[in-house]
């Protein structure tokens, strides 16, 4: 496995100098800086993420104010009380995309919303304090507490919140592979801790956040 100085050197040259490179490293939020986003974006920037899977999300933005009012602002104490009429009417809203899945996922997730909140006094309060170092434990707890939340939903769900993260992305898959840090797409719980401790080392080495290296990572392929 090659040092991210190596690494970091390689994305450089492809993208045309250290100053391009680091104008693309934006640095991920803080935790209060996440602590502060109240509860219903959260669930809104779920929503939003499991729509948009295998979906073209150019479709689902133009429509997203109406998911907006559809969805009641995404209050997660009015969506967690959805009854049945409610998710009927929505099956049938031209105003969203019509997915009964997807839109009883909504519901759940208001209810795992409201139980962190709960837990921790909020979402962001609950994602802040999550350590960097076990980021995948964080993907394990959406996958397991939420709904439609695994794989790459909940990935793209933490970055588009601004939570210090690392997409599994094809290209820095396959930069992975080219480290031998694992040698196919990390679905087992055991390359999923290979690539977490490969990140932990990344980061001791360089300073830098999850995110700006999973960066780093995706520009050098």
């Amino acid at each position: 496995m090659r040092s991210f100085a190596e690494i970091y050197k390689i994305a450089s040259k492809r993208k045309g100098g250290d100053e391009v490179l680091e104008s693309l490293l934006e640095p991920a939020a803080s935790a209060a800086e996440l602590a502060g986003i109240p509860d219903d974006r959260w669930l809104a920037k779920m929503a939003q993420c499991i729509f948009n899977a295998g979906f073209n999300w150019k479709v689902v933005e133009a429509k997203w104010p109406g998911f907006e009012e559809a969805f009641e602002g995404f209050n997660p104490s009015r969506v967690a009380m959805f009854n049945d009429d409610d998710l009927a009417r929505l099956v049938s809203d031209a105003r969203i995309v019509r997915h009964g899945g997807k839109i009883r996922s909504v519901q759940d997730n208001a209810i795992f919303v409201r139980q962190l909140a709960e837990e921790s006094g909020g979402v962001g309060a609950f994602i802040g304090q999550w350590p960097n170092s076990d980021y995948i434990g964080l993907l394990d707890v959406l996958k397991k507490r939420g709904s439609r939340l695994g794989g790459n939903t909940g990935q793209y769900f933490l970055r588009f919140m601004g939570k210090d993260s690392f997409i599994l992305s094809a290209d820095v898959t396959a930069r992975l592979m080219a480290e031998n840090v694992i040698d196919k797409p990390a679905t087992s719980k055991k390359a999923r801790q290979q690539v977490q401790d490969a990140f932990n080392n990344w980061h001791d080495e360089s300073g830098r956040d999850l995110k700006q290296i999973s960066r780093v990572l995706a520009m050098s392929v």
